[in-house]
């Protein structure tokens, strides 16, 4: 079992009892792991301990967070880290694909692909010589449904197996250790509204979060909420853009495409890291 495996299981178990605040010797006789061992298994994972992650992951402090006056969807030089700091902190330029290339369904392009371990468990990576086009988490043993979706947003592309290099994409992507010497490019297919929406969701700093009619303001279509929910569960690009900051008015963080456990860990993984000093 991977550290994001036990990590889920002991995340659902928090969101489940978040009222009765559990105590780290109760999480980790779920998860039937020792106090000291769990602590050590959720440490290296979220960079946190257990208590701080358990007091990041409520809903009250997601209301209070989108209550501030402050606009959400602006970043600030005084989120910037260290670059010895853990914190997941990189910057990520997106091109959109012309009209013309829609077209042409890829053809003549070269596609490369593979999956491999991250924090937020197995992931699919696709690459053009332009960016990453697709970036999707593998829920079962195969990528066949991820080569299929990849096969109908680029019908004349060439797809080829390369593990070398999406692995390197992947290392910059999820170690956190450091910011990458060079912008991150992104190769997506989208309408303008959708274009438009994903790229206000790179707006939002890590640790941060913001609503879908924030979303909505800031691509200058204040009533368009619902459209922007749609633009953002066809992200392609999971956890680069991302969609996962994105939550209810309410505060209750909502679906996810890729499963709302996995977005209440990157939601909780980067507000931890992010956030006030852990206790």
């Amino acid at each position: 079992m991977s550290d994001y495996d036990r990590i889920a299981e002991a995340i659902a178990f928090i969101v489940s009892h978040t009222d009765s605040q559990p105590t780290l010797n109760e999480i980790a006789a779920h998860v039937h792991l020792s106090p000291f061992h769990f602590q050590r298994v959720f440490c290296r994972w979220a960079g946190v301990t257990p208590k701080r992650f358990l007091q990041v992951l409520t809903l009250e402090r997601a209301k209070q967070m989108l209550r501030e006056p402050k606009p959400l969807l602006e970043v600030s030089e005084a989120i910037g880290l260290s670059s010895a700091s853990r914190l997941y902190d990189h910057f990520v330029q997106l091109e959109a694909v012309t009209p013309g290339e829609y077209k042409t369904g890829g053809a003549g392009l070269s596609i490369e692909y593979s999956a491999h371990d991250t924090p937020f468990g197995r992931a699919f990576i696709a690459l053009t010589t332009r960016g990453i086009c697709s970036l999707s988490f593998v829920e079962t043993p195969d990528i066949d449904e991820h080569l299929a979706a990849l096969s109908r947003t680029w019908p004349r592309a060439v797809l080829r197996e390369n593990r070398q290099r999406t692995l390197a994409v992947s290392r910059t992507i999820f170690n956190g250790k450091e910011r990458p010497s060079r912008p991150l490019s992104l190769h997506v297919c989208g309408t303008n509204f959708q274009v438009n929406v994903w790229k206000a969701l790179l707006r939002i700093p890590p640790g941060s979060i913001a609503s879908y009619s924030q979303v909505a303001a800031a691509t200058g279509r204040p009533r368009a909420a619902r459209a922007v929910g749609l633009a953002v569960g066809a992200n392609p690009v999971a956890f680069l853009i991302p969609c996962h900051r994105v939550i209810q008015q309410s505060g209750y963080l909502g679906g996810y495409r890729w499963g709302e456990l996995r977005k209440h860990a990157m939601h909780s993984w980067e507000a931890a890291r992010h956030g006030s000093p852990e206790s």
